[in-house]
């Protein structure tokens, strides 16, 4: 050992993390030193890591990560509980509530009637997420502020009519029942909080907002506008969700202590560790670049933002834990009940990052901590985010099989575990066989919003008993990066106790002109 990491990590030599790396453009001389300050000179004991990026940062020049190897080991600490509940930001427990508790009328519209839906933001999943309405409603509207993409999605829907700015939209077009958001992070909790202000049921895409206070006013707004509402977290409605609630509470696992979650996003799908671009070239003719930005901090346009290249820039995206982590944790945090954590801390590349970068975007690679409090008769939760090829270790239960190439999550109980909801060991699978059926299955996560649109049960990853507290804490994880501190929670308050750099990241200022 030669020192302390962050997070307090040791730091070990380990000459096998060395091989393989390889940078070069004069751009990214210091991402290779923020990278082997992660991997390259130390070991972070307990978990292996394995790293094989071929990216392109726009603008400033290639890197390449061959192969590393290493391990990662974390610590913990025991803090006070706090009570949840008090907070007013309460957890679905069960997939279904009625719609009748949300407030919702049933019969408006009735059953037997099409809904008229409008679709912000169409270029990537919003095309799909309006197709997947289309199939039994009626599209009336198309927005988005990238002409290419409101005129190819629209070609497909003749009788709707098309904007760029959501704003005109919504006050001139009075027959729109729903809306369908998939524009970028920073934009989702604007559009959403009109469109709830105007009494419709809006379906958002994950994260539901881009920062935690966001999440907490957007629950509120909707329990007031009494409208059906879903975040675009579609494994929620799977069965496999369902499968993982079910084997927690008849005690299949035991009690849980530790979920591990994980993502293999590589960044020439986020971009991210890298600063901004300094050339400044003209904004297309078919681009809206002051609506693109919204609240977010005026700068100019760059093709490094749009389309598709946003997720990683901390004023537009929310990094790999906000593009993923509401995916990942949503079955967790419904079959665990988990509410707000005591404690949250991170370890990243962004340790020895220098400030134009750390500021600009999300690490490469990050390890992110959460400890959620004791309630009931479950004891406190360790939960750990790995992005960047980070990985937890591999249950000895699964031999050499590599279940890391993608994104998953462990549930580690005193019995046994569940990787996604395949129970484990195998002798303890074969001995339960399938859980006991607690929970309704779905009929889809579009059709559970739909359905909820016309009165039906309100819809599983709804805003105000799940989407909103899971986004909120999943985007606590994004302070803690930042900061580069072990922050604690005070539940009732909202706020972090030992850190006013945290608290600002909370509710970040809107550009002049926006507001929720």
């Amino acid at each position: 050992m030669v020192g302390i990491g962050p997070c307090g990590y040791p730091i070990v030599e380990s000459a096998e993390m060395r091989r393989g790396v390889r940078f070069w453009g004069a751009g990214e001389r210091y991402l290779g030193s923020q990278l082997r300050n992660l991997a390259g000179r130390y070991t972070l004991l307990s978990f292996r890591v394995r790293i094989i990026y071929n990216a392109v940062a726009t603008g400033i020049g290639q890197f390449w990560v061959t192969q590393l190897g290493g391990s990662i080991m974390g610590k913990t600490g025991r803090f006070s509980r706090r009570d949840f509940l008090a907070a007013g930001t309460g957890v679905a427990v069960a997939t279904y509530v009625s719609a009748r508790a949300l407030g919702l009328e049933p019969g408006q519209p009735s059953a037997n009637n099409k809904l008229n839906v409008a679709a912000v933001g169409v270029g990537g999943m919003g095309k799909h997420d309006i197709a997947q309405a289309a199939r039994t409603e009626n599209v009336v509207a198309i927005c988005d502020v990238d002409r290419r993409f409101a005129e190819q999605t629209a070609a497909q829907y003749p009788n709707a009519r098309v904007y760029v700015d959501f704003r005109k939209m919504l006050e001139e077009q009075k027959d729109i029942d729903a809306v369908m958001i998939a524009t970028p992070d920073h934009t989702h909790a604007v559009i959403t909080a009109m469109a709830l202000k105007l009494g419709k049921h809006v379906f958002c895409q994950k994260p539901l907002t881009h920062s935690v206070s966001e999440a907490l006013k957007i629950r509120e707004l909707a329990a007031q506008a009494k409208t059906a509402t879903q975040m675009g977290n579609q494994g929620q409605a799977s069965e496999a969700a369902r499968r993982i609630c079910e084997y927690i509470w008849s005690g299949a696992i035991g009690k849980v202590r530790e979920i591990h979650s994980w993502s293999n996003r590589r960044p020439d799908i986020s971009p991210r560790g890298i600063p901004r671009p300094k050339d400044t070239p003209p904004v297309p003719d078919y681009l809206n670049w002051d609506l693109w930005l919204g609240p977010a901090p005026e700068r100019p346009y760059h093709p490094a933002y749009h389309p598709f290249a946003w997720r990683g820039w901390w004023d537009f995206g929310t990094g790999v834990l906000g593009d993923i982590g509401c995916h990942n944790l949503s079955a967790a945090f419904k079959a665990l009940k988990l509410q707000w954590p005591i404690s949250v801390e991170a370890c990243s590349t962004h340790w020895s990052a220098p400030p134009e970068i750390t500021k600009e975007t999300a690490p490469l690679a990050s390890i992110v901590t959460y400890v959620f409090p004791a309630e009931g008769d479950r004891p406190e939760i360790t939960l750990r985010w790995y992005d960047g090829g980070m990985m937890p270790p591999i249950p000895k239960e699964l031999g050499d099989r590599n279940i890391f190439d993608g994104d998953g999550t462990l549930i580690v109980g005193d019995k046994g575990m569940l990787w996604g909801d395949r129970l484990l060991p195998e002798s303890l699978a074969q001995e339960i066989g399938d859980p006991p059926k607690m929970l309704p299955r779905s009929p889809g996560h579009y059709e559970e919003w739909i359905a909820a649109c016309k009165g039906g049960p309100a819809a599983g990853s709804n805003f105000v008993d799940h989407a909103a507290h899971l986004a909120a804490v999943v985007l606590m994880g994004n302070i803690a990066i930042r900061t580069q501190k072990k922050l604690f929670w005070d539940a009732e308050k909202l706020r972090f106790t030992n850190s006013e750099e945290a608290n600002a990241l909370l509710d970040p200022p809107y550009r002049n002109g926006w507001s929720l």
